[in-house]
């Protein structure tokens, strides 16, 4: 089967951390941009970190969690993370896993004009709640 499953999601108080992993599996995962993406129900689809391709380790975030969240990628275990610490209630929601072998460097993986694009791969998902 070829997908990218999210795992690490859960429920933190505001200050806390949490730390998504995903894992690709059924393709050349090195291949592969990886990026983080939230979207609530009913809401746009919004980049979070994006990391590029093989060897690339150039990165994107969004301007609200810079300085907070670290994205980082293990080719040799297929797997992708995203490290989220002070996490504030306005982080909460879904939190989705992607992959895509044509939009290999990490800001043009988590540009905001590809809010409709379809990657290669799109988990299903794992919800991150910060709340008191």
């Amino acid at each position: 089967q070829l997908h990218v499953v999210e795992s690490g999601g859960g429920s933190v108080q505001p200050g806390g951390s949490l730390r998504l992993s995903c894992v690709g599996s059924g393709f050349t995962f090195r291949r592969y941009a990886m990026g983080w993406f939230r979207q609530a129900p009913g809401k746009e689809r919004e980049a979070i970190a994006c990391i590029g391709s093989g060897d690339d380790d150039r990165t994107y975030y969004a301007d609200s969690v810079k300085g907070r969240f670290t994205i980082s990628r293990d080719n040799s275990k297929n797997m992708a993370y995203l490290q989220m610490n002070n996490l504030q209630p306005e982080d909460g929601g879904p939190y989705y896993c992607a992959a895509d072998a044509t939009l290999t460097f990490a800001q043009a993986m988590c540009n905001p004009s590809n809010i409709y694009y379809a990657y290669d791969f799109w988990g299903q998902g794992t919800q991150v709640t910060v709340s008191s």
